[in-house]
């Protein structure tokens, strides 16, 4: 996927609900060697339905994976992290912080914070995020703030990737 003996230091994965980002993320992290990869989910469990999905993506992972939850402090938590993490994902951590009160700028610099620590941290980070551009505009303003941030934040991360992938239907296409 990278060009033969490199190792990608940053592979930002996108594509709309049940595209399939996560299950291509995960065998992206095997193949670089993440038997014992680290998941390092941004999910909150605000209700059963939220409970359950959680529930489910712990199932589905193999027992190598080491699971962290962190909703806010990302960058924190990454940067004791050695080897591959597979960071799921971009699109529920801006709506944490965009819950908490952060302001647009300041989730801005906090992604670039992200993307700063990631290229000298030690191992590959494949950042999963949801690709919110392609529906309608939607008809409030907490909605349309949301989905022009995410896109801010996308459009940093998939820039200072060393690989970029749109997943759709289960079927991956590659950015660069």
């Amino acid at each position: 996927m990278s060009e033969p003996g490199l190792i990608p230091n940053l592979i930002y994965v996108t594509g709309g609900a049940r595209s399939g980002k996560s299950g291509f993320a995960e065998r992206r992290a095997a193949e670089l060697g993440g038997e014992r990869a680290t998941y390092l989910a941004t999910a909150q469990a605000f209700d059963a339905e939220m409970t359950e999905r959680i529930g489910r993506h712990r199932r589905e992972r193999s027992a190598g994976w080491y699971t962290l939850e962190e909703p806010l402090s990302v960058a924190s938590v990454l940067e004791n992290i050695e080897g591959v993490v597979l960071l799921d994902c971009l699109s529920l951590w801006v709506s944490n912080l965009m819950l908490r009160g952060d302001l647009d700028e300041d989730i801005l610099a906090t992604a670039d914070a992200l993307i700063e620590l990631q290229s000298r941290r030690g191992g590959p980070l494949i950042a999963v995020s949801n690709e919110v551009g392609f529906g309608i505009v939607p008809d409030n303003a907490l909605a349309r703030r949301y989905r022009d941030t995410l896109g801010w934040v996308n459009q940093r991360v998939a820039a200072a990737s060393d690989e970029a992938w749109m997943l759709v239907s289960g079927l991956s296409v590659r950015l660069k």
